[in-house]
């Protein structure tokens, strides 16, 4: 098909001498990808591979296997076949079971990749699911980001070829290249959101407006200009980025809310969170930023924590419990899960670094271990004072997250050093010649 071969060429979809893995399940829109890529894969120069998964969800999935992994012979197609088991998935992960067979299924797919069997996964979606797909999102209460709808390629491996290509088009490809296809019957249960839209929705809206298929795509196409423009004006520079964790300083949350809304979900993406939010979601990430008291902490879905942490709102991908950890005070390196490590070396002088401190080994007890904070812990400030340790790491603004996972080094609940940020007046280097330097690395 012309149109599919100019739609990979003005996207740059496919690159010479890639491979080139095509999701098929045997159902119509599949197949006829399949087809359109093996035809054009000698001119365009590029392999073509199917990738056949079962799911384990209905009775016909082992007859659509055998289907699609002897068509794949007969045109001479290498092809993989997968089974995952997306009813357990859905009840361990407690999602439901579209939602996990979509993730077993591209975490099949980014195997492929990782193991550099091929180069890039093709999708079969086509212009009626981008319509569905920018519905779906606009009825979940996503923002114009998630209205744009799909596109033609993702992660820079995932591409649609086929994406404004009308499913009229796609089957009559199909009768015209008398192409072999199954149906699948699930695609006509409306419990799934998708099929909700596609088979009740969508039909009764084109048969009142015979053009909203294309209209609704358009609408996407519109959104998207108008969303990249806008954040072009995003200047984020100041967001501070540590793994899974973004810091907004909380003076962005003035800017016009247009902005602001962009910023959250980009600032969502740099630290691994690929999904939509929803924008009842960003709503309570700006009313925590604005509103809400320092130290205020919501759990949003997806494992994503928001807290408000002095002039900063702190975004956390995957927030993690901390675990206990012990270990004895000894030259050398101790590793701390989760925090980085500390090395103490011995010095013949002080010579002030970032992340280093420096003590008097004289002065360290025995009995003196790197462990995090507990209750009853005190610290004695330069120039004297015992000071609780919580209350000296709130005056030090140190955000409440990370105070329970900061090591210290301590003997009984009388505080020597806090990694990375203080000593002890108790264990200051004064004329010794025992100087041990303590450096942190995150």
């Amino acid at each position: 098909m012309e149109k599919v071969k100019e739609y990979i060429l003005k996207n740059n979809l496919i690159k010479k001498g890639e491979v080139i893995g095509v999701g098929v399940s045997g159902g119509s829109d599949s197949m006829a990808l399949l087809n359109i890529l093996t035809n054009l894969q000698e001119e365009l120069d590029f392999e073509v591979v199917g990738i056949h998964i079962n799911h384990g969800i209905r009775e016909e999935s082992r007859d659509e296997e055998e289907f699609v992994m002897q068509k794949c012979k007969s045109m001479g197609v290498r092809a993989y076949k997968f089974k995952i088991d997306a009813n357990k998935l859905a009840k361990d992960k407690n999602m439901s079971l579209e939602t996990a067979a979509r993730e077993g299924r591209y975490e099949v797919f980014k195997s492929l990749l990782r193991k550099d069997v091929i180069d890039k996964i093709a999708l079969a979606h086509h212009q009626l699911d981008q319509a569905e797909t920018i519905l779906m999102h606009i009825f979940r209460g996503s923002g114009t980001s998630g209205a744009t709808g799909m596109e033609p390629i993702r992660d820079k491996v995932f591409i649609r070829p086929i994406l404004e290509v009308s499913k009229k088009e796609i089957m009559d490809y199909i009768m015209e290249h008398s192409i072999d296809y199954v149906e699948d019957k699930s695609n006509k249960d409306t419990v799934y959101n998708r099929n909700f839209i596609r088979n009740i929705i969508l039909p009764q809206i084109i048969e009142r407006w015979p053009g909203a298929e294309t209209n609704i795509v358009s609408f996407g196409k519109t959104l998207k200009e108008d969303d990249s423009f806008i954040n072009g004006q995003l200047f984020d520079d100041a967001v501070l980025y540590e793994k899974d964790v973004a810091r907004i300083p909380l003076s962005y949350f003035i800017y016009p809310q247009a902005l602001v809304n962009r910023l959250i979900i980009k600032v969502l993406k740099n630290i691994g969170f690929v999904k939509d939010f929803e924008r009842k979601h960003i709503e309570m990430i700006k009313e925590v930023a604005l509103l809400k008291e320092n130290g205020t902490r919501v759990k949003l879905p997806y494992d994503i924590t928001v807290i408000r942490e002095y002039d900063y709102l702190s975004i956390i991908n995957k927030f993690k419990e901390i675990k206990p950890f012990r270990s004895e005070f000894k030259i050398g390196e101790i590793i701390v899960p989760d925090f980085g490590k500390i090395i103490v070396r011995k010095v013949k002088e002080i010579n002030q670094k970032e992340n280093c401190l420096y003590i008097d080994a004289k002065k360290i007890p025995k009995t003196a271990e790197w462990r995090y904070r507990s209750e009853g812990d005190n610290f004695t400030k330069f120039g004297g004072g015992s000071k609780k340790l919580k209350s000296f790491m709130i005056d030090k603004k140190i955000p409440q997250r990370l105070r329970n996972c900061l090591p210290i080094l301590a003997d009984g609940n009388e505080v020597l050093v806090i990694a990375g940020v203080e000593i002890s007046d108790k264990i200051k280097v004064e004329e010794s010649k025992n100087i041990l330097e303590i450096e942190v690395k995150k």
